[in-house]
């Protein structure tokens, strides 16, 4: 059995290791729960390193999860699709733990065995050959996992359709609508822009086009929660900022400038289709 004092020790880290792995904080403490259970039940001989074995253990709970969600079809949800309560615990848990946002919005689209393959590994430094063990594999196959997963994450940007003073601006922009600042928003804007939304995402009664500096700056205000839970990505091999507060996916949002100043918003869901990986 592993003592008390050593699977506390190393709860932060299971913690960790099963958000990245599950998306969510909550079935994250509930695998960490099921491991602990386990690890006071079972008689272990010549048990050497209790962080490791702890870490596996966890990682079968959580690969028994993800491969029921996969058996299921299970689409990840998303964020509107998410108990509030849920989705501010998880929020606070990526915030605080400084978790890349981009990646749990990838991580999300990974197989199961991508998913603790590339996390194990790449992210916790677990030698493939435990890998491969506690995927049930060959270390061969092992890193296959690993490397598809690495590829979908980490796509090439396509030769820039921006300038950088651009970025510049959207960076900016986003800055001032995150702090409510309509001043600096104006002026940052095209006095026609525009923005345009999806239905789903407004609340009923919200105009899906606004046309004009000052209506888009006086609206944008009302979402500044959304737009601190935005993070850089590629979507569809384009650069774009996505929503996705506690790591889930909500919106796409997709800026075109002009002369210097921003003259469109475009915000939308994502598709079946659509592809993501980390800017």
């Amino acid at each position: 059995m592993v003592a008390v004092a050593e699977f506390e020790a190393a709860r932060p880290q299971l913690t960790a290791l099963a958000f990245r792995l599950l998306g969510s904080i909550d079935d994250a403490e509930d695998a960490v729960q099921s491991t602990w259970i386990k690890a006071s039940t079972t008689e272990v001989e010549g048990l050497r390193n209790p962080a490791a074995w702890l870490t596996t253990v966890l990682t079968r709970v959580c690969l028994d999860q993800l491969r029921t969600r996969q058996r299921r079809r299970e689409e990840p949800l998303f964020a509107d699709m998410i108990p509030a309560e849920a989705l501010a615990a998880d929020e606070h848990y990526l915030t605080r733990e400084n978790v890349s946002r981009a990646l749990m919005v990838v991580l999300d689209l990974l197989t199961p065995s991508q998913r603790v393959a590339y996390v194990l590994h790449d992210l916790f430094d677990v030698p493939f050959g435990e890998v491969a063990q506690t995927l049930g594999t060959s270390t061969g196959n092992a890193k296959k996992h690993a490397s598809r997963a690495r590829k979908r994450i980490e796509q090439t940007a396509p030769a820039p359709t921006t300038t950088n003073i651009d970025s510049a601006v959207v960076d900016a922009f986003l800055a001032a609508a995150a702090g409510g600042d309509i001043d600096r928003m104006l002026a940052l804007m095209t006095d026609d822009c525009v923005r345009a939304a999806d239905p789903a995402l407004v609340p009923p009664g919200t105009p899906t086009v606004v046309t004009g500096a000052s209506a888009v700056a006086e609206e944008t205000t009302l979402f500044a929660d959304r737009i601190r839970a935005s993070t850089a990505m590629l979507v569809d091999s384009r650069p774009a900022r996505v929503i996705a507060p506690g790591g889930h996916l909500l919106a796409v949002i997709e800026i075109t400038t002009r002369d210097g100043r921003i003259a469109r918003i475009d915000i939308s869901r994502a598709s079946a289709y659509t592809t993501f990986a980390v800017a």
